[in-house]
């Protein structure tokens, strides 16, 4: 089943692979997608989406085993205050599910921001769009893909 983050790298003709595991309803967070597949958590990217006090929203790549650093976040953004995206308006928002999140093929474009870590590693794996996918590629092409910025905010 293709999902609508592959067909957006199959039409930019950017190349992926395609990489399935068997996720836990339980543990749906990276680092879990990390272990289960057997990758280096620095590899493999969350989507995290962030909302500031005039509902505008952010999307942030980052590895697994990192976090956000929110004010450095809030500086990217020139936010006064942001919060993650609530778990009930996630799929509202994106159009993907926890777990399954991708940063790319969004419901809307939402300014994107990718770890400057990313740019250091020959590839990385992101969400494909649903949960138990992940899709292996270039950080450049994820770049691309998402029309996004480079930028440190761990």
């Amino acid at each position: 089943m293709k999902t609508n983050a592959m067909r957006i790298l199959e039409a930019g003709k950017i190349p992926f692979e395609l990489v399935s595991y068997r996720f836990d309803e339980e543990a749906l967070d990276a680092i879990h997608a990390a272990q289960t597949v057997g990758l280096d958590p620095k590899t493999v990217f969350k989507t995290i989406v962030l909302v500031n006090e005039r509902k505008q929203y952010w999307v942030f790549c980052l590895p697994a085993d990192r976090s956000i650093n929110m004010k450095k976040a809030r500086s990217l953004t020139g936010s006064k205050a942001l919060e993650l995206v609530k778990l009930t308006e996630i799929q509202n928002v994106t159009g993907y599910l926890r777990g399954g999140c991708s940063p790319i093929g969004m419901k809307r474009p939402f300014p994107t921001f990718i770890e400057e870590a990313a740019f250091s590693l020959p590839f990385i794996y992101v969400s494909a769009g649903k949960r138990g996918m992940q899709v292996r590629l270039d950080p450049t092409d994820l770049l691309r893909s998402v029309d996004g910025e480079r930028a440190d905010f761990t």
